[in-house]
C-alpha cells in the first residue's frame, strides 16, 4: 500500500511536535537545575594595616605585592575574588573597629601585615582563618604553637626583622669604620631593640636607646639625646610611629651627618642611608598563596609558616655624599640596589 503525500506530511508534523515537547521539557529541566545550582559567589576577603595610607583606593606596596600574587594565581579583583581593604591610624579603637566591620562583613579570611595587628584580630576571632606577614617569630610571640604546625586560627609568613639584628649590625660597622656608640631609634613601646643590644655587646659596640613616645612623637627630641651621647650612627627600629615620621627622620639624619641603618628598604628611599632586611614584596606575594590554600579547604592550624628565602641590601649613595661618608666597595658591591 502506498503511503500518499498527505499522510506522510502528517507523520512529519507529529515527529516535529514530539520533539518540540521533548526540546520544552528538556529547556524547563535546565532551568529548574540552574535555580537550584546558582553559580558560586566570589570570596570576600580582608586585608587589614595599621600605618598610614590615605585611601583604600591607594594601596600600600605591601597590599600591591599581594595583589600581585593573586593574579599570578588567576584570581580577579571584583570578579573572582573580592578585597575589603582597611587601614588603622594608630588607634586601638579605630582598629577593633575595623576587625569588627570585617567579621560583619563576613569575610572568610584576614591577611595582616603587623603583630599589634594579629594580635588584635586573634582577640576578637578565633574562627575567621588569619593570614599573617609579620617581622618577628611568631612562635617566641605566643602566636603560633610550631612553625610547622602553627595550631589555632593563625599561618602565614615571618619576615624574621629582629633576628637580622646581628647581620644589619655587622654590615653598618663594615660601612661605617669608625662606628663606636650606636643609637637605637624605636617606638617606646616595642621591645624588639632587644637584638641589637645582645649584637652590640658581641660587636664590642657601645649601645644607646632613642626612645620616640606617643601621643605626640618627639622625633626632634630623640635626635637631640643622640647628639648629646656622641652617637656615631643610628639603627632605626621600624614601628607605627617611626614609620609615619621616615621622612623627618632622614631630614635629621641628614642634619646631623649621622649614617643609619634601617629595617625596611623604604626608609632608605625616604633618605635612610642603608637597609638590610627580607624581600617584603616576596613575603606578600607569598601571602596570596595561603589564601589559595585557605579558599580551596586547607587549615590554617596545619599550614606551615615560611621563613624568607630572599634578603637585600639597599644602599643611599646621595644620601652617604650629604653626610660625607665613602661606602667601603667591597660593602657597595654586595649591594642588591644602590640609590644614586
Amino acid at each position: 500500500m502506498k503511503t500518499g503525500i498527505g499522510q506522510r506530511a502528517l507523520g512529519n508534523s507529529t515527529n516535529v511536535k514530539v520533539f518540540s515537547f521533548a526540546l520544552l521539557a528538556l529547556l524547563l529541566a535546565l532551568g529548574v537545575l540552574a535555580q537550584a545550582e546558582p553559580a558560586g559567589k566570589a570570596p570576600r576577603i580582608g586585608y587589614l594595616a595599621q600605618r598610614n595610607s590615605p585611601t583604600p583606593a591607594t594601596p600600600d606596596r605591601g597590599a600591591e605585592a599581594f595583589q600581585q600574587g593573586l593574579r599570578e594565581l588567576g584570581y580577579i579583583e571584583g570578579k573572582s575574588i573580592t578585597v575589603e581593604y582597611r587601614y588603622g591610624e594608630g588607634s586601638e579603637e579605630r582598629l577593633n573597629s575595623q576587625i569588627a566591620e570585617l567579621i560583619q562583613l563576613k569575610v572568610e579570611l584576614i591577611v595582616t601585615p603587623g603583630i599589634s595587628v594579629v594580635r588584635a584580630v586573634q582577640n576578637m576571632t578565633k574562627t575567621i582563618p588569619i593570614v599573617m606577614v609579620i617581622t618577628t617569630d611568631p612562635v617566641a610571640a605566643g602566636l603560633v604553637e610550631s612553625l610547622a604546625r602553627p595550631g589555632g586560627n593563625i599561618t602565614g609568613l615571618t619576615r624574621l626583622t629582629t633576628e637580622l639584628s646581628g647581620k644589619r649590625l655587622e654590615i653598618f660597622k663594615e660601612a661605617v669604620p669608625s662606628l663606636s656608640i650606636v643609637g637605637v631609634l624605636r617606638d617606646a613601646q616595642t621591645t624588639a631593640f632587644r637584638g641589637y643590644e645582645i649584637a652590640a655587646a658581641e660587636q664590642k659596640l657601645q649601645f644607646r636607646l632613642l626612645d620616640v613616645r606617643n601621643p605626640k612623637p618627639d622625633i626632634d627630641g630623640a635626635f637631640q639625646l643622640a647628639v648629646k651621647q656622641r652617637v656615631d650612627g643610628i639603627v632605626a627600629v621600624s614601628g607605627p610611629l617611626t614609620l609615619s615620621h621616615q621622612q623627618r627622620i632622614a631630614e635629621l639624619l641628614v642634619k646631623h651627618r649621622l649614617p643609619s641603618m634601617h629595617e625596611r628598604r623604604e626608609e632608605v628611599e625616604a633618605g635612610g642611608l642603608m637597609s638590610y632586611s627580607a624581600l617584603d614584596s616576596e613575603s606578600f606575594r607569598r601571602a596570596a598563596f595561603y589564601v589559595d590554600k585557605i579558599l580551596k579547604g586547607a587549615k590554617p592550624a596545619e599550614l606551615p609558616i615560611e621563613r624568607p628565602m630572599k634578603f637585600e641590601l639597599v644602599i643611599n649613595l646621595k644620601t652617604a655624599k650629604q653626610i660625607g661618608l665613602t661606602i667601603p666597595s667591597n660593602v657597595l658591591a654586595r649591594a642588591d640596589r644602590v640609590i644614586r
